[in-house]
């Protein structure tokens, strides 16, 4: 009887199309019912953001990574479903009972670590070019309640319970959660009604990890686009607003600029923190302690002055701007 059974399996199996997703769940898959809890989480935190929606979204992570004609599937032990991809790869998962029952995994047609995953906050009304930081500040409980970020345990493995809390990533100012731009960053500036502030250097380019350590961050291929935003930082109102500046926007550098690497090097001498991009360009930051003791801001760092320089791949001065303490 048994053999019997085994044969119209194979037979069965032979006739079956070729499967476009993968049926394969592993440890670092996305956990559908993880998924859910992050949806869960964004209606009770709601009033974050009252207007805005959800959906979660797609972004390479590894070099060479296809974003076009990706597939979801949802694939638990006894069933599946397919999840539909809109064109700027977001979606929003449907709930099924016997998939939440079955603790069943998201899978794309993509290898695992090729791409990364995000929860995405939009309110209506937020000029074009910016983001509320109330909807920050949901993206990340619901990115950490979802499970989103994912293959950091190698960077992070001593703070393995703190990232796996939503409330303490989210509300302490070492969680560093990741957040992505459109574009290439060069400066980001908060607007609360008539305070302003320019975010510091350490916020961009994911605080500028080794090289050893890119691997590991979700940042991979995105260095460039990632920042840190201040969701801890209760001072800030959720109405706040995040203003970008990215590399290739107008105005160019200073005429008092140095006009390249080679000019910066003789007047200012070697820069605190560099970093070259995959695209060829090159960011410098120079601090300065101020005149006498200036108490560490919210985050416990010291309050430095800054003067950052960005090249382009030829090595002249694209873009500077300096920060008080």
């Amino acid at each position: 009887m048994w053999k019997t059974t085994l044969l119209l399996a194979l037979a069965s199996a032979m006739a079956l199309p070729t499967v476009e997703v993968p049926n394969t769940r592993s440890p670092v898959d996305k956990s559908y019912r993880k998924m859910l809890q992050g949806v869960e989480r964004f209606k009770r935190e709601h009033a974050l953001a009252p207007q805005a929606s959800l959906r979660f979204r797609l972004l390479p992570r590894q070099p060479g990574t296809n974003m076009q004609g990706i597939k979801l599937k949802v694939v638990g032990d006894t069933t599946s479903m397919a999840v539909p991809i809109g064109a700027d790869n977001s979606f929003t998962p449907e709930y099924k009972e016997v998939l939440w029952r079955e603790d069943a995994a998201v899978l794309a047609n993509r290898k695992t670590l090729s791409m990364t995953w995000r929860a995405e906050v939009r309110s209506p009304g937020v000029p074009e070019g910016m983001r509320r930081l109330g909807d920050l500040r949901l993206e990340c409980l619901v990115g950490m309640a979802a499970g989103l970020v994912s293959n950091n345990a190698h960077l992070f493995a001593w703070l393995d319970e703190f990232l796996r809390s939503p409330d303490k990533v989210c509300s302490d100012p070492h969680g560093n959660y990741l957040f992505f731009a459109e574009k290439p960053l060069f400066s980001i500036t908060l607007q609360a009604g008539e305070r302003r502030a320019t975010l510091p250097f350490h916020t961009l380019y994911a605080g500028n990890p080794p090289a050893a350590e890119m691997p590991y961050c979700d940042c991979q291929v995105l260095l460039e686009r990632s920042y840190f935003a201040p969701v801890w930082d209760r001072s800030w109102p959720d109405d706040t607003l995040l203003s970008f500046e990215y590399m290739d926007d107008p105005p160019p550098a200073s005429p008092a600029a140095p006009r390249d690497r080679t000019a910066a090097q003789s007047t200012l001498g070697a820069p605190q923190l560099s970093r070259r991009f995959d695209s060829g360009r090159e960011v410098w930051l120079y601090q300065s302690a101020p005149p006498g003791h200036l108490a560490p801001g919210p985050d416990g760092r010291p309050r430095m002055g800054e003067h950052v320089l960005l090249f382009a791949p030829d090595g002249s001065t694209l873009k500077s701007r300096q920060r008080a303490p």
